[in-house]
């Protein structure tokens, strides 16, 4: 009987953990509200799937995942075995990305269960902006979202445009005042130009007292394209 327990012991625990582990797994919602089709990405969980207007993917995202980002790419062209390009937002031509995108492109950035058991989450245009995008919590009663759906393309400085959006000014004069490389570095007038249209999103890499959120642990979250 006793080695019959450590038997079952062995399979059962296993078991709990794994449905403790979905249980405390965040939602997130992604929806393309855009008129146009988005190739929505996320990294590290989830990767990237079309969305034609009206569409949404629903992604489960297991507690303490950090560094994480959702954006969404345009222009794109996938042959059937997922590989292709966009003219924004790419991850080395892959449909199902598994590395950062490139600029320009806006970023739904979070890290879950961080320091006393905190989601932190953003809006950030360090990496320019493509397409307009929200991201909200929708549950835990947390309801304090982010919001940048300003014409920043149409809007966009001459020297930071580019095919299909507006690059941040580190993508393109590579200096220090704009990248912030030695960490420091305060707002420039490309920098404000962000910040006058979407107050609550990063401007710039040390733009953190006015663009971080936080909620707490264990909360469900959307990200809307084109809101």
């Amino acid at each position: 009987m006793k080695k019959m327990f450590i038997f079952r012991s062995m399979f059962i625990f296993p078991f709990l953990l794994l449905v403790t582990q979905l249980s405390e797994a965040a939602i997130f919602d992604i929806r393309n509200n855009c008129p146009y089709t988005v190739w929505a990405a996320s990294v590290p969980v989830g990767g990237g799937l079309q969305l034609n207007p009206g569409q949404t993917w629903r992604i489960n995202v297991p507690p303490g995942t950090s560094q994480a980002r959702i954006w969404a790419r345009t222009g794109c062209n996938f042959d059937g075995s997922g590989r292709g390009r966009c003219q924004t937002g790419d991850c080395n031509g892959l449909l199902r990305c598994q590395s950062y995108g490139q600029p320009p492109n806006s970023l739904a950035e979070y890290a879950l269960n961080q320091y006393s058991n905190l989601d932190f989450f953003d809006v950030s245009l360090v990496d320019g902006f493509n397409v307009p995008i929200e991201f909200s919590p929708t549950s835990n009663g947390c309801t304090r979202g982010i919001r940048c759906a300003a014409d920043i393309n149409g809007q966009c400085p001459n020297k930071l445009r580019a095919p299909g959006g507006c690059h941040n000014p580190c993508t393109v004069f590579k200096t220090d005042e704009y990248c912030c490389n030695s960490g420091n570095c305060g707002p420039t007038r490309y920098s404000r130009f962000f910040k006058d249209r979407c107050y609550d999103a990063y401007s710039y890499p040390k733009d953190d007292q006015t663009s971080t959120f936080t909620c707490r642990g264990g909360t469900n979250y959307r990200v809307v394209f084109c809101p």
